[in-house]
């Protein structure tokens, strides 16, 4: 592999995308850590010390790489960037305009991309507003008294920070988009593994000065969750398809043998991303509804007390349930079996012993829905290890453990689709590659 390393860096053009790729990241993170204008950073460090982890906006701090907290300006990540593209996908099983527009190739997925940009700044308006809002009225750091906007009492000094973590969010989309175009891999999911793999040596030195044992236990834990997770992560279920030769003109095609891949996660990351989300709307309504020095009921109650701890085997059911079916719903609209047997059936693909037609479609939905069932528990389990972790060894109040559910999962996916596109560069100059 280090050869393989060797040749990559080697190579002019590789190298330029490399470089090109490691300086937008550079220039991620120092926007991470910068902070926003009108925000005292002293007070946010602070607030975010006594925090330790208990909040609400775990998922989108941990895509943000810690900005969130740091109220910096790039606060809100590249969060209303996935929220928005997940929404666009949704909608094209809705809307026929949309779906139209995605049968109409690269033409119409760019039109869908511009879509989603505008999306994505509406989005991002309404979280930096919500944001700003709640770190006014002190309800973002829990209970920490300290002002992290001194001057919150002036208007403009609040629509300046509004407009300042939109345009960081519009900056961030525009790096994604330079480093797929220009660099190596996906940009949006490069930064996302950037802003996590970021967290990771402070959290785990946190760990490690907790108690070494500790340290040691996660560790292997980490190597054995990856593992399983990058095998997990490329099984996928080959169903054999022929295609039937015909005669053009005077040339025969077809005859072929091909397969289609159906990976057992074929929704990826987005069911703990939904689950995730639905989770910590009930504390949002709860923190948007009550003032801090209304006296709690009952809701507000229950909603810290068994949801918003992560510990709580309430919450770590729910979690798990919503998960899987998500996992489901999904899959169920972004995989048509009707859609995929009519192509095969355009263009003579047969499934050997299935007819061609609507009995290769229900073929295609009973394969479906029996590696869709191990894939949903897949990704339900490795999401709640972190927290069986924190029930199993009572430590409740930290919940930073870093090596678990999303951020692996995010990061071994990102991982493998970069090696691999490295890899097809280097085999295509005929390079040793690095998966031999």
């Amino acid at each position: 592999m280090l050869g393989a390393f060797r040749s990559a860096l080697a190579t002019p053009d590789l190298r330029k995308k490399i470089l090109f790729t490691l300086g937008i990241i550079i220039v991620y993170r120092l926007g991470a850590t910068m902070p926003a204008p009108g925000v005292s950073f002293k007070n946010v460090r602070a607030c975010a010390e006594q925090l330790e982890g208990q909040n609400i906006y775990s998922l989108i701090n941990l895509f943000s790489g810690g900005a969130l907290l740091n109220l910096s300006v790039f606060a809100l990540g590249i969060m209303p960037y996935i929220t928005a593209s997940i929404i666009i996908q949704l909608l094209t099983v809705v809307i026929p305009r949309f779906e139209q527009l995605k049968k109409e190739g690269q033409a119409g997925q760019g039109k869908l991309t511009q879509y989603t940009r505008y999306l994505t700044i509406g989005l991002a308006i309404l979280q930096s507003t919500g944001l700003v809002a709640l770190a006014v009225r002190g309800q973002l750091f829990g209970e920490c008294d300290q002002d992290v906007i001194p001057n919150k009492d002036s208007i403009f000094t609040l629509i300046v920070l509004v407009i300042t973590m939109t345009a960081g969010t519009s900056v961030i989309m525009w790096l994604g988009e330079l480093i797929t175009e220009k660099g190596i891999g996906n940009g949006m999911s490069l930064l996302i593994f950037t802003g996590i793999a970021a967290r990771i040596p402070a959290e785990g030195k946190n760990i490690l000065d907790k108690s070494g044992i500790t340290f040691a236990l996660v560790v292997v834990a980490a190597l054995i969750i990856i593992a399983s997770v990058i095998y997990v992560e490329q099984a996928q279920r080959r169903i054999p398809v022929q295609y039937a030769k015909r005669m053009i003109g005077r040339r025969m095609y077809g005859g072929t043998s091909t397969y289609l891949p159906l990976k057992v996660n074929q929704a990826g990351v987005i069911p703990v991303i939904f689950a995730s989300s639905l989770l910590y709307l009930p504390d949002l309504i709860v923190r948007l509804t009550q003032g801090s020095s209304t006296e709690p009921n009952w809701f507000s109650t229950f909603v810290q007390t068994y949801l918003v701890k992560q510990s709580s085997w309430v919450h770590i059911a729910t979690y798990f349930l919503l998960i899987v079916f998500f996992t489901y719903f999904y899959v169920g609209i972004t995989f048509n079996p009707d859609e995929r047997a009519d192509e095969m059936k355009k263009f003579g693909g047969f499934i050997p012993g299935i007819r061609p037609g609507r009995p290769t479609a229900e073929y295609l939905k009973f394969v479906l829905g029996r590696i869709t069932l191990p894939g949903s528990l897949y990704l339900g389990i490795v999401a709640i290890l972190p927290n069986l972790f924190l029930d199993l060894t009572g430590d409740g109040q930290n919940q930073n453990f870093p090596f678990g559910g999303t951020a692996v999962l995010i990061m071994v996916g990102v991982g493998l689709d970069t090696v691999k596109q490295i890899e097809s560069q280097l085999m295509q100059r005929n390079y040793e590659g690095f998966l031999r």
